[in-house]
């Protein structure tokens, strides 16, 4: 209901609101799962009838310019309906509008001991590890920064490597990869040079480094311990006189900055995170076309051939719903307010209902910025009422809390890394017997006996995602299903990373952990199996949503 423009003087205020929606916010999240929850119905789409606007009509039978329509604010009676693609027009002009923000250095940190750009140079690397995308990107920001200050070209290069497991899928590395391919697109027409290297970052990268002679090595920021150990990889082998800078492009507050500690809870973080956000919250600089060029561009990447060759699990398919790339999540995020976002504070906790954001694919691969996100909902879904502050507590509180855990808790995926109070009431009932006892490909294969977690199950395989409050069910009874604590959490893991488009990610880390270890929640009344966890049973699935409706279409048949 907010102007299609983002005008300055009402820019300065944005973070305060914002600031006041997530101080203000007495919502519990109904997903642990993700910020942005995932579930998505044949409801989510829109037609491109109901999206489009009559806007002669709305004019009073006078067609608007086109300068009109992209600048004007909108008058009430426009409001209610927008021509589809009016955020991606609106985003635009806010970023030209704020081009020359200032980068806060609050957000980087020093991975090396030096920390100047090694003299005589031929330029500046942006090593794009998990926030694959061009704008809006405070990595890549800085990394343009300094190459002009120095006068040189600017380059990106991915790390391109598969592990041989069973969580190596082509739904994952088709939507990474059709995203990068639209990065290299914009790369070209920025004059910036994209490459895709094959091997690990320790491997690969300090040689090319070496070989281009660049001076300054700039990477984004991820809490888990693979791209932990890459970065540690390259710093042990990048020449001790080349920087290298990690830049959290990830989160709005930086993690090292929302808190110095493992976290126990949101309400400890919280306050922290809203404090800091008027400092964090806001516009990007734009990411512009680079003056200095190159003298050795760019191999061509064939991503067609490159997709096709990788040794990948092929029998997890891509989702049709899901258009990977920022494009596709832009789409997905102006949806989302035009249409789900004013019943996402009522309706989020039902399966049938489509009431959320469906965003957490593109947060997780970094092709859509969660600060992006939280400003355009704050701007542009004023009208949602109360759904803003409960999704923004989801989307930003929530969401840099998963983290937090996942930074300052090396344990953060196995039952030792959950708090001593869980870790004794699970050890106290882990021979506790169960109600029924299932393996891991019986799990895989939705064979149980409740129709209920089969339909959530089918779901995720099938969709690559599962509702957020059903996936808090789901992980609960398999803590109840198998023979113990460290099975259940191993099996859950497993599952939501291998099917999950959203997996291999904190917020699936931390959904497992406090669903099975009771992670950033407490202690519940005693009973059996899950001793002082929190129970969850079909029965108060019923009060919540139309069970049966959710199985007759999701359960698979022959169950």
């Amino acid at each position: 209901m907010l102007h299609c423009l983002w005008r300055s003087s009402s820019f300065s205020s944005a973070p305060r609101r914002l600031l006041r929606l997530v101080t203000h916010s007495n919502h519990r999240p109904t997903s642990v799962f993700s910020s942005p929850s995932k579930s998505f119905t044949s409801q989510t789409i829109m037609s491109d009838k109901k999206r489009k606007s009559t806007s002669s009509a709305a004019a009073g039978g006078k067609e608007p310019s086109a300068k009109q329509q992209k600048l004007a604010p909108m008058k009430e009676e426009e409001k209610k309906e927008r021509v589809e693609g009016w955020l991606q027009d609106l985003v635009k002009q806010q970023r030209t509008e704020k081009k020359e923000m200032k980068f806060n250095k609050k957000r980087l940190r020093f991975m090396s001991d030096t920390e100047q750009a090694k003299q005589g140079s031929e330029g500046v690397l942006y090593w794009m590890l998990r926030d694959h995308r061009v704008q809006d990107n405070w990595a890549l920001v800085q990394a343009q920064r300094l190459a002009l200050e120095e006068n040189l070209p600017l380059h990106i290069c991915v790390c391109l490597v598969v592990p041989k497991s069973e969580l190596s899928t082509l739904r994952h590395y088709s939507f990474m990869l059709k995203g990068l391919k639209e990065v290299a697109k914009e790369c070209k027409t920025l004059d910036i040079q994209f490459h895709l290297l094959h091997g690990s970052a320790g491997d690969v990268l300090p040689g090319f480094v070496s070989d281009r002679g660049l001076g300054t090595v700039v990477t984004d920021f991820s809490p888990l311990r693979e791209p932990l150990q890459w970065l540690e990889d390259v710093k042990k082998t990048l020449p001790k006189d080349i920087p290298l800078i990690q830049v959290d492009a990830h989160n709005i507050v930086p993690c090292w900055v929302a808190s110095p500690k493992l976290e126990y809870a949101a309400r400890t973080i919280r306050g922290k995170i809203t404090k800091l956000l008027p400092e964090f919250l806001t516009e990007f600089p734009l990411v512009e076309k680079h003056p200095y060029t190159a003298t050795r561009t760019a191999k061509p990447v064939d991503w067609d051939k490159i997709l096709a060759s990788l040794q990948v699990d092929r029998a997890v398919g891509e989702p049709e719903w899901a258009k990977p790339g920022t494009n596709g999540g832009m789409a997905m995020l102006e949806s989302f307010i035009d249409v789900r976002l004013k019943l996402f504070d009522t309706q989020r906790n039902d399966p049938n209902a489509a009431a959320l954001s469906q965003l957490s694919p593109w947060i997780r691969f970094g092709h859509l910025s969660a600060q992006r996100v939280a400003l355009q909902v704050q701007h542009s879904g004023k009208s949602a009422g109360h759904s803003v502050s409960s999704f923004i507590e989801e989307l930003v509180v929530r969401r840099e809390l998963t983290d937090n855990f996942c930074f300052y808790n090396k344990k953060y995926d196995c039952v030792e890394g959950a708090y001593e109070w869980a870790q004794k009431t699970l050890k106290d009932h882990a021979k506790d017997k169960r109600p029924y006892l299932y393996t891991r490909e019986q799990l895989e294969k939705a064979k149980t006996h409740d129709k209920l977690w089969n339909g959530a199950q089918y779901q995720m395989v099938t969709e690559g995602k599962m509702h957020g409050f059903l996936r808090m069910y789901w992980a609960k009874k398999i803590l109840e299903w198998t023979s113990s604590p460290e099975e259940a959490l191993s099996i859950a893991l497993y599952l939501n990373d291998r099917y999950e488009l959203d997996g291999q990610d904190p917020n699936g880390f931390v959904g497992c952990m406090w669903s099975i270890c009771g992670i950033h929640d407490q202690g519940w009344r005693e009973r059996a199996v899950f001793g002082k966890i929190r129970y969850m049973n079909y029965k108060g699935c019923l009060r919540k949503f139309d069970v049966a409706r959710f199985e007759r279409k999701y359960c698979p048949k022959n169950l």
